[in-house]
């Protein structure tokens, strides 16, 4: 029922040959990887090419077993033909699972009628922001992963899934998104419960266009230095990671009253706020080490957090280490200790004078 071929390099209409010859077998699921496909000079013309492509057309319209596709490192040696007539073959395949992975793609075509399409990964590849806008087929559509890809729009980006109504899992990490606000409408699937935005190029401005059912989000490495108060409403967001930003401080949890799971390591937070876990109720575990912490009468507070937080600080104590001032450097929190005089200043007026 499986089939992995590796290395391929063939006349395109041989590798034709051998995917109909599969197709028509009980195989469910082809794995194609490092393939080059190539063609004599006489095929390298749309009208050479076409024949062989409707041949295929006639395949992928019948039910067959074939339930997943992978093609991975894909090479192109033909140049001369119509791409869209290559890409039609591929969007109307009648299979739950596509992947065509670093193959330089840089379009697909939205399925002329409702496709069989549960799961669609095209990473790696250069896809721009025009990919399936307006596409009212992809409705069995479940998960979609376009990381690494040329994406910029996070607007846009967010109108490709509004038709999708069975989306749940969108991967866009490692691509060039921006979102500058400004009273920009998103229009996100309802039923998207899970978003990674991660390496991307997004701000503050971010929590204004995200999908208003979302669980699980990952905004990991963008250029984040504040979670705005009473902008995002996400009543049902449980995990949310924001490692490597910019962040000063802990967010609070006034419109995630849901949140669980909370990553801030690596920002700049100096002295994290003390009442994280009274704002936040919920949270179950929060992930901040690895920052560059000042140790100061400030930071005591957060220290005497860890003791009544009952474990909920994830790499407690190793993660979280002095960076300033210089002489207590690489010291971790938990030997950190300053006397109550050195940081009450009544107390320490009072003392002095009574010495003196």
């Amino acid at each position: 029922t499986t089939v992995t071929l590796d290395a391929v390099d063939l006349q395109w209409a041989i590798i034709l040959q051998i995917f109909m010859l599969i197709w028509y077998s009980p195989v469910e699921h082809l794995t194609v990887r490092n393939l080059t496909f190539r063609g004599p000079l006489e095929e390298l013309t749309e009208y050479a090419f076409q024949p062989l492509l409707s041949s295929v057309e006639q395949l992928i319209s019948l039910d067959g077993s074939m339930k997943a596709l992978t093609l991975e490192h894909v090479r192109n040696k033909v140049y001369y033909f119509n791409q869209e007539i290559l890409y039609r073959q591929f969007s109307e395949m009648n299979i739950a699972n596509l992947t065509i992975a670093d193959a330089y793609m840089p379009h697909m075509l939205c399925p002329n009628r409702t496709s069989s399409f549960q799961c669609l990964n095209f990473s790696h590849n250069a896809l721009t922001d025009e990919l399936f806008q307006n596409c009212g087929t992809l409705v069995d559509l479940k998960l979609l992963i376009l990381q690494k890809n040329k994406f910029e729009s996070l607007r846009k980006v967010s109108f490709m899934t509004s038709h999708m109504k069975s989306l749940t899992y969108l991967d866009m990490s490692n691509n060039l998104l921006r979102h500058d606000g400004a009273g920009v409408q998103c229009q996100w699937a309802e039923s998207l419960a899970e978003l990674d935005l991660s390496s991307n190029q997004l701000v503050d401005a971010v929590f204004e266009c995200l999908p208003a059912n979302v669980q699980k989000l990952s905004l990991r490495n963008n250029q984040i230095s504040n979670v705005p108060s009473g902008v995002a409403e996400l009543k049902s967001l449980e995990e949310l990671n924001l490692a490597l930003n910019r962040l000063a401080d802990l967010p609070g949890c006034g419109g995630f009253t849901s949140l669980q799971f909370l990553n801030v390591e690596m920002n700049s937070i100096l002295t994290p706020s003390a009442d994280f876990f009274q704002s936040c109720p919920r949270v179950r575990e929060l992930q901040a080490g690895h920052n560059p912490f000042q140790c100061s009468c400030e930071l005591q507070a957060f220290i005497r957090l860890e003791r009544r937080s009952g474990g909920k600080l994830f790499g407690w104590p190793a993660a979280y280490v002095c960076e300033y001032p210089e002489g207590l450097r690489g010291t971790e929190l938990k030997d950190f200790h300053l006397s109550p005089l050195a940081c009450n200043t009544t107390l320490l007026l009072v003392t002095a004078l009574l010495l003196t």
